[in-house]
């Protein structure tokens, strides 16, 4: 067994597992409901078996996010288009960044009680844990931009 360097919370848990989720949904074409069918029992046990000191995750959290995202993603998909330099396409994106970029501003769309600085940190970490040099700046002024807009009133 190894021992996280740094144990996530269940909410932070459960963002990650919703972007992985997303990402499936998309490379796989699995339906919202198989998705957490087989996370919610299967997965997370075989993670938690593997990883000593692991939180359990945040189920609410993370069906709020694989279902939410499923019955909003066009109008996400729009709110992120606009947000995006115009350099940029949001088709043009790879799955699993539109996925993180979803998950994100479906937070800052329909979770208010959370900050805008924490889920910007979240899915900024999140997005270090996937990629480097530039995508994690990418998200965070994406999300920042996204944020700002939808919270400003």
């Amino acid at each position: 067994m190894t021992k996280p360097k740094k144990s996530l919370s269940a909410t932070s848990f459960a963002r990650l597992a919703g972007v992985q989720g997303l990402y499936e949904i998309e490379i796989s074409g699995n339906s919202s409901d198989t998705i957490l069918l087989d996370f919610l029992p299967q997965r997370w046990a075989r993670i938690h078996e593997e990883v000593e000191g692991l939180q359990k995750p945040d189920k609410s959290k993370f069906s709020s996010l694989i279902r939410g995202v499923g019955m909003e993603k066009n109008d996400l998909d729009k709110i992120i288009t606009a947000a995006i330099d115009k350099e940029r396409q949001f088709e043009r994106l790879d799955v699993l960044l539109k996925s993180i970029l979803r998950a994100g501003t479906f937070e800052l769309l329909r979770e208010p009680n959370v900050p805008l600085a924490v889920v910007i940190d979240e899915y900024v970490k999140i997005t270090h844990a996937f990629y480097s040099e530039n995508m994690p700046a990418f998200v965070n002024g994406v999300l920042d931009k996204i944020g700002k807009t939808l919270r400003s009133s």
